[in-house]
């Protein structure tokens, strides 16, 4: 199924699921933020969705959520919000922005730091979409930035493609939460998975056990195991499939 629409799309209530469908937001680059989907679904699942649009494309803004195989493209804080959500198996485009702006994946939305929130990318895929690709050199693309004050998200045993800067993270603004956010990385792959030029934001770190990484797997970030087997999609509980 595709929805094509210049305006967003919205779920609420619990157990949402989504198979095989497309929401692509028309509005363009020039229209700056342009939200394909806002989720506030508990324990919902997106299976082979895939998710299109500029500035803010996927607005994963709270509760349990999962996300598998699926595509999402952007360029600006494409993936945003304050949901504690898995992504598993998913491929993420950046694509070419405005000329002043620079890409950033996630833009993740924590605003306490006892909140149990975050964005966990797992086996997915960061790469250039057709229209950044020649211009990766010159357009600047990171992982994520702090849009509130405790931000975390974790990419792990993901491939993060050649378009990412070797810093890897940016400033939202000045030093605004490096001091309280939770960015980290796991044994990631890729020409942009390199480590030696990364950001030394007091906290970013980078994670070197697997007692640490399993806490933003799917059986314990979210609690997949209590309520993904009911919905019939496949997933990987926990680091190994």
């Amino acid at each position: 199924m595709y929805v094509c629409m210049a305006m967003r799309a919205a779920v609420s209530g619990k157990g949402f699921i989504a198979r095989d469908l497309t929401i692509e937001n028309t509005a363009g680059p020039s229209k700056h933020q342009a939200v394909a989907l806002r989720s506030d679904s508990d324990l919902s699942v997106y299976y082979r969705c895939s998710f299109l649009g500029y500035q803010d494309t996927l607005y994963a803004h709270s509760l349990r959520q999962f996300y598998r195989e699926c595509l999402i493209t952007g360029t600006v804080d494409f993936v945003f919000g304050n949901a504690a959500a898995v992504f598993q198996n998913c491929v993420l485009l950046a694509r070419r922005p405005l000329p002043e702006q620079k890409n950033s994946v996630t833009a993740q939305g924590r605003k306490d730091p006892n909140q149990n929130t975050g964005f966990s990318l797992q086996f997915c895929n960061v790469s250039a979409d057709s229209d950044l690709a020649e211009f990766t050199n010159s357009t600047a693309t990171y992982l994520g930035r702090p849009w509130k004050e405790y931000s975390r998200t974790v990419f792990m045993l993901s491939y993060l493609g050649v378009l990412l800067r070797p810093e890897g993270w940016l400033e939202w603004n000045g030093d605004f939460a490096l001091d309280t956010l939770y960015y980290a990385e796991y044994m990631n792959s890729g020409p942009g998975s390199g480590l030696a030029s990364r950001v030394k934001w007091p906290g970013y770190r980078v994670i070197t056990n697997s007692a640490e990484a399993v806490n933003f797997t799917v059986g314990q970030f979210i609690d997949g195991n209590l309520w993904l087997p009911s919905t019939g999609v496949k997933y990987t509980s926990g680091l190994t499939v």
